[in-house]
């Protein structure tokens, strides 16, 4: 009984194998990337960019250039047939054969490598920011075993690159593996400058077409994403088009607040109130907040002399 309700199982699902449900179906054609090698190789890339604090080894001066070259070894090894992998696809979905796509991903594989110096560089910045905005914090290795936002924020810098050259199904696969372990979601298309902090990072959305400057904070449940999508004269969603806001050097996000739109600029060193839904840009110095009438906006400077006589 049991295994003809398996067979009768088996069959129904065969049927529903059609050309017309081809969209949910990946037959006669290259092998993608494989999700699960590349969480293993987000873990090997960890171990790169904060050695001594992921990796099952003890790491020391005396063992760094074995351990650091196994691991070098490892990323290539398991990352460069999951590039090669993404580059045939394409290909194929483009209908054509470059012949180079092996040597392409190689290629590729070498950059990223000779780039996770620079990758350091910018989460030790990202780590200082952390440490900096947060009293909670009490030392860099709290934050760098613990903090969720820092997580989301290195697989996001790592994921950046390779969608920077290309990519797609690799950086957003890398991306969602943050997600789903952290709560933060960044597009890995969303362009990020340093000195970057998510705090408690729950529920943070950062889309595609994002622009963040330098030195800033965003807190729980900050959502930055497109007002509306912009659409052909066939009336079908144009992608790629700018439709993310940008936030510029040293603005702070409170909590739960939406700021939408491609056209919609965040001046510098800006405060933006928890719960705010803003739409509009707001210059330089200001700080927007909602009071018992709504939203207000004023600004940060502080009055002249002058001004201060007057009112």
């Amino acid at each position: 009984m049991r295994k003809n309700r398996l067979n009768h199982a088996a069959r129904k699902i065969i049927q529903s194998i059609s050309e017309e449900a081809k969209e949910v179906q990946h037959f006669d054609s290259s092998p993608l990337p494989d999700k699960e090698i590349l969480y293993r190789v987000i873990s090997d890339i960890f171990t790169l960019l904060f050695p001594g604090y992921y990796g099952h080894s003890e790491m020391s001066f005396d063992s760094i250039e074995m351990r650091i070259g196994y691991r070098v070894a490892r990323v290539y090894e398991e990352l460069k047939p999951q590039v090669h992998r993404e580059l045939i696809h394409g290909c194929q979905k483009a209908s054509t054969s470059c012949g180079q796509c092996e040597k392409a991903a190689e290629q590729l594989v070498f950059e990223f490598l000779e780039y996770v110096p620079q990758l350091r560089e910018m989460l030790n910045l990202d780590v200082k920011a952390a440490f900096k905005n947060d009293p909670a914090a009490v030392d860099f290795d709290e934050i760098i075993f613990s903090y969720p936002g820092l997580e989301a924020v290195a697989v996001h810098r790592v994921a950046h690159f390779f969608y920077q050259h290309g990519l797609r199904l690799i950086p957003r696969i890398m991306s969602e593996w943050a997600h789903s372990r952290t709560g933060v979601d960044i597009h890995p298309g969303a362009t990020i400058g340093k000195s970057f902090f998510i705090d408690h990072g729950t529920g943070v959305v950062i889309g595609e077409t994002t622009v963040i400057g330098d030195d800033v904070t965003l807190y729980q449940g900050v959502t930055l994403g497109a007002l509306n999508f912009p659409r052909d004269k066939q009336g079908k969603v144009i992608r790629g088009a700018r439709r993310h806001p940008t936030i510029c050097d040293g603005v702070v996000i409170y909590a739960g607040a939406t700021i939408l739109g491609g056209e919609t600029i965040i001046g510098r060193n800006s405060v933006v109130g928890g719960n705010v839904w803003l739409t509009e840009s707001v210059p330089a110095d200001t700080r927007v907040v909602i009071d018992n009438t709504g939203l207000k906006i004023s600004s940060r400077k502080p009055a002249s002399s002058n001004q201060a006589h007057e009112k």
